[in-house]
Order: structure tokens, then sequence, then C-alpha cells
């Protein structure tokens, strides 16, 4: 029965917000201008409506994950983005995959954030409170569904099936309701993307906190005073953000099947380049707040680094990137909302910074190249080079929307070779900004002589060169390029590892944030070139096929045919593709999927022998088995050396009939490398073309060809039970058994002959790892012999890739001691907040 309820519900919640956040906006305004006398109830006015906002956001989530947990398939987004197959956790992946629930999650957090601020910044509240529920309504909005005339307000995500679709059978019956839905893209089905969107959002989210302050400090004409209390916020705005890259980039590693963790897509790159923004104004707020210079160079980078996140909004959700990523959403008509969204902030944020850009104060005195102040300045012009560098060629696409908008024509294409193009850029910025952060450390905002720094640097420096030789000889870098960066991520980190000490021995942790961070980006540097530059493929392709023709040259070099139970050699290992598996609940690891039978539930399968792993029997034969996600195969790889098995592999495929071959890699994980595996092809036995029928005449104990495997007929046994069949009185079954041997396995073929009075009935035996299909057509006592007909198929095999990741670890955890390093900067300065607040001060 259609349940109409939760989303009338869920609607009226998004109205409900909506309101709440406009005439929470409005209160505030008035709160920010009222009399010392009328502020405290326009303030406690102004609270009662943000929490009323805040209760309508949680219930908007609510009732849509009511909806997809609850598998209402009457809902265009149950439909569109779940299915009763998921797994809880998946479900909740699928409450973001589409762009209303990415739109709810981000007015969560901004609730979050909100309600902290209200509670913890009692000065600022007011006008901080008036962006956050501008940009509250803005955000709703996007969710509203209202259309007035040819006008569409939002995408709602409480739209009925019938109401978007124009399929004949909702004229036929209104209340019709999917019996299941179409199910989240595979490539989402993932842990990390439980987890990666939140975070995400999370770090969009926070770039308003400083913004916010600004907007405050611009209003209130407290040009300086909003630096305090924002400084915290942009710190731990860049770490989520971080964050959230971080996560997304290993999801790709250990889920797409690109060999590796960053592709420079137009999607990756549109958060990229806030982080940098703001990673750049984080050092210009610093350097202000030690020295009174670079607030107006502060003032931009925070608005630039919020405007920004708007704008990768709209790259990303207008559909504009449609053609040049492989992630981006299609255009939901919210492109001009979005648009209007990033606009009215960019004009509130100009026009207030220009006419309060004279009362601004700067600082007359000039910054010394041997003071820090210089060597930051420096540092963030580097961090804005980099991300213009990245953020013009990606919004090409854009260009050419806005161009033929107005009647023009233009020709520009992003880059072919994004990956060569973006990183023969990034890469010489990063290493500007490794040897940067190494030298600005020293100074601690002190000036220091010519010959202070010279004696500053002469250890650290010799250090950093005996490192690095050891990690060129070790590594064998001869790549002069390849060089540099060793050098580079080498003196950054002992430079910085030497401040890290001397505070240590200070017990002054608390100032160490920076020093962590900047060793976490010179082994992020060396754990990139490394892992990047030098991965080695051991896959190469030395039989001459071609496994598809519209691959490209290098796919081809670069893939093996494996062969069930073949042995081939790969470099130092010796390879051997074992058949498909599944997972199966309350199953540790994998179970042979020849060992279960699909049935017509959703992941629901027929035990065909007794389910043990390691001597323990989980499921009998005959047992229904719930499988996690049935279309999902696993492919069992093993790895040998001489004669050892040395490690096993899992890569994952799933044929999808719109996406193709949806494949997700494994690896084997070592402290130095990682042997990266994921499979490119697969043998489609779901439903084989089977060759035409062959009959072979045997007597028991004679060998024969069955595609090209010599086959032993063993036996031919009366039997009284059939799996599957029951037996009546007087029936007769032959079960006649022959045996194959395939390289170092051993497999049985079992077919049944049936007689029943004057009926006879044949059961074939299977085989999909061998291609084989074989029954007994009839039996010829006076010959004592049988007759077999067989059919057969492909062989079982897959196209695998196989390449070995070198120091991917180094990179990794370059990337959580930058995390480390962000925290401790965030305890320091949230340390700072409460003794001012203590004072009086906030």
């Amino acid at each position: 029965m259609m349940n109409t309820f939760i989303g009338n519900l869920g609607h009226f919640m998004v109205i409900l917000a909506f309101v709440s956040a406009l005439v929470s906006a409005v209160s505030y305004y008035y709160y920010t201008r009222a009399s010392e006398l009328d502020k405290p109830s326009w303030r406690n006015f102004s609270r009662i409506t943000f929490y009323i906002h805040g209760f309508a956001a949680v219930s908007i989530a609510f009732c849509l994950f009511e909806i997809i947990y609850n598998h209402r398939f009457e809902y265009f987004y149950a439909y569109s983005h779940s299915s009763k197959g998921l797994p809880v956790h998946y479900m909740i992946s699928s409450f973001w995959e589409g762009q209303e629930g990415a739109f709810i999650l981000w007015i969560f957090w901004d609730v979050v954030l909100g309600l902290i601020i209200i509670h913890t910044n009692k000065f600022w509240e007011g006008p901080v409170m008036l962006v956050f529920a501008l940009v509250q309504a803005f955000l709703v909005s996007m969710i509203l569904g209202i259309v007035i005339g040819d006008l569409k307000i939002g995408s709602s995500p409480f739209m009925l099936l019938r109401e978007v679709s124009e399929a004949p059978i909702f004229q036929i019956n209104p209340e019709y309701i999917p019996e299941d839905g179409t199910g989240l893209n595979p490539l989402l089905q993932n842990i990390w993307m439980v987890i990666h969107p939140p975070t995400l959002f999370l770090g969009y989210a926070s770039t308003l906190v400083p913004f916010a302050f600004l907007i405050a400090g611009l209003t209130l004409k407290r040009y300086s005073e909003w630096i305090r209390p924002a400084l915290p916020w942009a710190i731990f705005s860049a770490m989520i953000l971080g964050m959230g890259i971080i996560m997304g980039a290993y999801w790709a590693y250990v889920t797409l099947n690109f060999g590796g963790y960053w592709n420079w897509d137009p999607v990756e790159n549109a958060v990229y380049v806030p982080w940098l923004i703001m990673v750049a104004a984080i050092h210009t707020m610093i350097t202000f707040k030690k020295s009174s210079t670079a607030l107006k160079t502060s003032m931009v980078l925070v608005i630039a680094s919020f405007i920004l996140v708007l704008y990768a909004t709209f790259l990303v959700r207008s559909g504009v990137l449609g053609d040049s990523s492989v992630h981006s959403f299609t255009d939901l008509g919210l492109s001009g909302q979005l648009l209007i969204y990033m606009l009215f902030f960019l004009a509130i944020a100009i026009f207030l910074t220009v006419k309060e850009w004279k009362n601004i104060p700067t600082s007359e005195k000039e910054a010394s190249v041997y003071s820090r102040e210089f060597w930051i300045f420096i540092g963030a012009t580097t961090l804005a080079l980099m991300a213009f560098q990245v953020i013009v060629p990606t919004s090409i696409p854009a260009y050419n929307a806005l161009v033929e908008i107005f009647g023009g024509l233009s020709n520009l294409a992003p880059p072919a070779d994004q990956i060569g193009f973006y990183t023969k850029f990034q890469l010489w910025f990063a290493v500007a900004l490794a040897l940067l952060t190494g030298v600005g450390q020293f100074f601690w905002w002190n000036k220091m002589s010519k010959d202070d720094l010279k004696n500053a640097l002469v250890t650290p420096y010799i250090i950093s060169m005996v490192l690095a030789a050891i990690i060129i000889t070790l590594g064998k870098v001869y790549d002069i390029t390849y060089i540099v960066i060793v050098l580079s991520g080498a003196f950054t980190i002992v430079a910085n590892s030497t401040i890290l000490l001397k505070l240590l021995k200070g017990k002054t942790f608390k100032l160490a944030g920076g020093s962590l961070a900047h060793i976490g980006l010179g082994m992020i540097l060396i754990g990139i070139m490394f892992s990047s530059g030098y991965s080695d493929t051991i896959s190469i392709n030395m039989s001459g096929l071609t496994y598809k023709k519209d691959w490209e040259d290098d796919l081809n070099k670069e893939n093996v045919l494996l062969w069930i139970n073949k042995p081939l050699q790969m470099k130092d290992y010796e390879v051997i593709y074992r058949g498909r598996y599944k997972k199966v609940v309350g199953v540790p690891g994998y179970v042979k999927a020849d060992a279960m039978e699909s049935l017509e539930g959703i992941n629901e399968a027929l035990a065909l022998e007794n389910i043990e792993v390691d001597g323990n029997t989980y499921f009998q034969k005959g047992d229904t088995l719930d499988l996690v996600l049935e279309e999902n195969s696993y492919f069992k790889v093993e790895y040998y050396q001489g004669e050892a098995l040395k490690f096993t592999l899992f890569p994952m495929s799933q044929p999808n009939p719109t996406m193709g071959l949806i494949s997700s890699p494994d690896s084997k994980k070592y402290l130095t490398k990682d042997l990266y595996t994921h499979v490119s092809a697969i043998n489609d036995y779901e439903e084989p073309e089977w060759n035409d029928d062959q009959f072979i005449n045997a007597a028991p104990g004679e060998q024969f060809f069955i595609n090209d495997f010599v086959t032993q007929f063993e036996s031919a046994d009366v039997v009284n039970e059939i799996d599957g069949v029951a037996l009546e009185e007087g029936d007769i079954a032959v079960k006649a058994v022959l045996s194959i041997m395939d390289y170092d396995v051993k497999k049985e073929l079992s077919p049944v002959f049936l007689i029943r009075g004057n009926q006879v009935g044949k059961i074939d035996y299977i085989d999909h790892d061998l291609g084989i299909k074989v029954e007994v057509d009839n039996i010829v006592p006076e010959e004592n012999k049988f007759v077999f007909k067989v059919n057969t198929y492909q062989k079982d095999y897959v196209v695998m890739k196989a390449a070995v990741k070198p120091m991917i670890n180094v990179l990794w955890l370059g990337t959580v001691i930058m995390l480390i390093g962000f925290s401790v900067a965030i305890y320091r300065r949230f340390d700072e907040f409460q003794k001012m607040k203590a004072k009086g001060l906030e």
C-alpha cells in the first residue's frame, strides 16, 4: 500500500525549515541593530527560530532515511538510489548518493555548527548567525521542489515515482509500487563511502564559519578582532576538508580500478582548490596575529575559500561537467539557483570589503627577507598559484557554457591528458612549498640575520642530504625530477623535525602543530613520488593477444589472461586463478560460488554442499544462505614464490547492465609496498552460449577428451537418492562419475540417468569453471557403454592487472601526521579562545 504520509511530512518539514531560516535571518538582523535593552528578547526569538529550523532539518533527514530504510519505492528517491538487497550501511550511502540527500547532509552540518556558535560565542552570535541563517535558506531552497509556472525552485527528495515517471503503468494503476529499486551505484558500495561524504560535507559546511566571522567583523567594523574566533574554525575546516579529500583518495585506491588514488578529475579538483586557499588563509591569519600584517590578504583568502566551495558545488551539481568528469551529477534544473546562491554571497562579501577597504588597518613596515612573515607570504602565494593553475582549466566547461548562453561559440577543451597536465605544474609547486616550510619554521616570528639563518640551516641541510642520499640509493631513484622531490621532501621532514624536537624539549607540544603538518607534507611528497612514479606493473602481456578491440595498447600490454587453475609467471610470482567466490552472511572470508545455487529471493542462495571454513561448518547442505550483494563476485588469485603460497587476493567484479564491468581491486599490503591487483575482464558464465552437442560412447574405466581435458570414466552406480529429485518406488537412477584433472585440481562430474516406468529423465552436470555440461544420453547394456552428450563453453578465466606500489604507506602515514598537526593546532587555538573567553573578550 502506498504511503504518502511520510513524504508529506518530509515536504512540510522542508517548508518549515525554509521559512524558519528566513525568519531567523530577519530576527538576527534586528538583533544586531537593537538597543541593549531590546537585545535579550531579539536574541531569544532568534534562537527559538533557529532551533525550530534545526528540528525541521533533522526531521527532513529522518523522513528521507525512513523512506529508504523501509524500501518505499513509491518514492522516486528510494527507487533511484536504493534496493532491497542493500545492507543498512549501504542504505546510509544511498541517502547521500543523490543531490537532494547531499544538500540535506550539508544543511544538517550547518545546523550543528550554528548551534555550537550560538552556545560558545555570545558577542559574535548576531551577525554570524545572520549569515548562517541566510546560507541555510539558500540550501533548503535547493530541496523545496516548488514549481511556479516555468520557475522551478529546488528538487524535492519526497516526490512520488508516479509524479516523475511517464511510464504507462501509472496510467493504468496510479497506486503501482515497484517490487525493487534500481540500487546503489556499485562504485559506492564501499565502507569508505559511508564516512567520506559526511566528512567532506562537514568540511564544506565549516568553511562558512570563518567567512561568517569575517562578514560580522566588516559589519561591526571590528576589522581585526574577527581573526581570533575565526582562526580555530579555519584550521578545523582545513583539517576536515583535508580528511575528506584523503578519504576520497583512499576510496579511489581501494575501489576504483584506474590503479591509483588521484586522477585529477574535475570533481576532485573542485574540492582540492578551496582546501588550498583555506590553508593559505590560515597561514596569513597566523601572520596577522603575530605581526599585524596580511589582514587584507587574510580577508580575501577567507572569502575566496567559501566562494570556491560554492563554485565547486555549482560545477559538480549543475551538470556542466557531464562530459569531462566521470562522477559529476546530472543537471536537476538547479544550475541557475546554484549560480544565484554563489553570486549572492560573493556580492555581499565584495560590497562590504570594498566599502570598508580604506578603514581596514594595514602595517606600514616591510617584511624582511629574513622574517617568517615574508616566507609565509611567499608560501601563501604559492598555494594560491597552485589553486589558480587547477581551477582555470577545470572551469573550461563552465566558460564554454557561459559563452553559449550569450550566443557565442567556444572551442576550448580541458586538457586531454589531465594527469600529465596538472601533475607537471603541481609537482614543482609542491617542491617549492616543501622548501618554504623547511626554511620558514626557523624564523619563529623573529628576524634573523644572514649568518643566523646559515647556522640554523647547516645541520638540517647536512642531515637531509644524507637522508636523501640513502633514499635515492635504496630506492634506485635516477630521474633528476624525482631526485629533486626526494631532496625537498627530506629537507622539510628534517628541518621541521628539528623544530619539533626543540618544542618537545621545551615541553611546548601544543605549538608543534605546524611542524607536524609540514613533516606530513614532506612524507606525502615522497610517498606520491614513489607510489606513482615507480609503480611497477608486473602483469605484462607476453602472449601478443588483444583482449578487447576497444582497449588502448597500454591496457592490452599491462593485463594478463589467467585460465582457471593454470599457473602463469609474473616476474617474481607464479600466479594461479582459482575461481569465483561470494560473501555469505555469518561465514568468515569467502565461499566458492559453485557451492551454492541462487534462489528467487533477493540475496538468497541454496547451499549445494556443507559450507566449511578452516574446519568449521557454518551451514549444512540444503540450508538457505544470505548473500552479501549477490551480484558481486570475488575472484580468488593465489601468488606463489617457488612452491610456497605467499598470499591470496580476492579482487571483486560485477557485470552492470548500464555501467559495464565494475571492478574493485584487492591488495597485499607490506610495510614498504602494496601489490595491487584488479580484474579488467571476466568470462560471463551466467548465461553461456553452449557449443553444439557432441556424443561420446565410453565404458567405465575408459578415457576420452572433453574440451581438451583428459576425462576418466570412473564408475557407474545405481543410487537411491538424487539431490532435488524425489525418487518413487520402482525408479532406477544411475549416476556416472567422470573425473578430470585440471592441472593440480581434480574435478568430478556426475550426471544422472533416471528411468521411471517407460520414461527417461536426464539430469545434466555443469562445471562452470571448466565450461562443461555433460549428461547421460543413453545406456547400452549389451555393450556395457554409456552415451554421453557433451556441450562445451569457454573455460573460466579472468583478465587481470597487477602492480607493485612502492612506499604507498609513506603517503598514508604522511596524511595521518598532517591531520595530527592540524588537530594540535586546533587544540592550541581553542585553548587561546577559552582563555580569552574567561577574560570576557569573547
